[in-house]
């Protein structure tokens, strides 16, 4: 299986070009890259004001919102400390280093921005867990519209954290595989009994969403952990498989093809010859 990186590689090459740059004592040029991630997630790395000797790291987030409800703003700043700047116009949050001042776990430094994504989403996950690590019940479940139409769901129990996922399936194909898919996620504690329990809904949400707004139709699936990447994932491997099949068969229909009749003759020394 494949996994995604947690990490935004591209911010991560990028500063670290920034860093060795300016350790080898090249001249500053200036930057401006806009680039996308998973979930609308978008990220801009510029020089603030023109000033060359600063890069300014921002992330734009649809569902910001939802997270600073659950203590986004205080984790990035306990995480970020003096790296986190007044934050750029159409963006949630901005990080600024400076090339002129750079530290000695600088790399340590790129690895904790390119991270910038996540830990914005973990505020919401690290609030439920110290919820259920008290063992405390009853408060407010998280909602976050993580995409259009999608959104997650956390919730915290004395002995779990429940994560629902709502996605909708918007190909055909999608819809009978995702089924498919899902329900193995589903059985899987019956081959392995240490393995997290998933559990997977079809048109209508599961009891921990009864009684909300969820949605409900025949495109519509919920998921207590995991998602659309598997589905893509898995369609992917059932295409591969038909093209190695389609290879196969073409291998065969090769071999069966009649060879075409020689019209060479030999001499009786052995000789070749083709008849004019």
């Amino acid at each position: 299986m494949i996994l995604l990186e947690p990490n935004n590689r591209v911010v991560e090459e990028t500063l670290t070009l920034k860093f060795k740059n300016a350790q080898a004592g090249v001249k500053h040029e200036s930057i401006d890259v806009t680039l996308a991630d998973f979930d609308g997630v978008l990220f801009h790395i510029s020089n603030p004001n023109g000033d060359k000797t600063k890069v300014r790291v921002s992330i734009s987030l649809k569902f910001y919102k939802d997270l600073q409800e659950h203590g986004a703003d205080e984790l990035l700043q306990k995480i970020y400390g003096d790296l986190v700047t007044a934050t750029e116009e159409g963006y949630n949050v901005s990080l600024l280093v400076d090339l002129e001042n750079i530290p000695d776990d600088w790399e340590s430094l790129v690895k904790k921005i390119g991270l910038l994504k996540t830990n914005c989403f973990a505020s919401v996950f690290v609030k439920y867990f110290e919820f259920q690590e008290k063992g405390e019940e009853g408060a407010k479940r998280a909602v976050v519209h993580y995409r259009d139409e999608e959104t997650m769901y956390v919730e915290a129990k004395a002995d779990r954290v429940t994560v629902v996922f709502s996605t909708i399936f918007r190909d055909e194909d999608d819809v009978v595989i995702g089924k498919v898919f899902m329900q193995e996620f589903k059985e899987g504690r019956k081959a392995s009994h240490t393995a997290p329990q998933v559990l997977f809904s079809h048109r209508e949400p599961p009891l921990e969403l009864q009684n909300t707004d969820a949605r409900v139709g025949d495109n519509i699936g919920y998921i207590t952990d995991y998602l659309h990447y598997h589905i893509k994932c898995s369609k992917a491997y059932i295409h591969s498989r038909m093209r190695a099949k389609t290879s196969e068969i073409l291998k065969v229909l090769n071999r069966a093809r009649p060879e075409a009749k020689s019209t060479e003759k030999k001499t009786i020394s052995g000789r070749t010859f083709r008849p004019s």
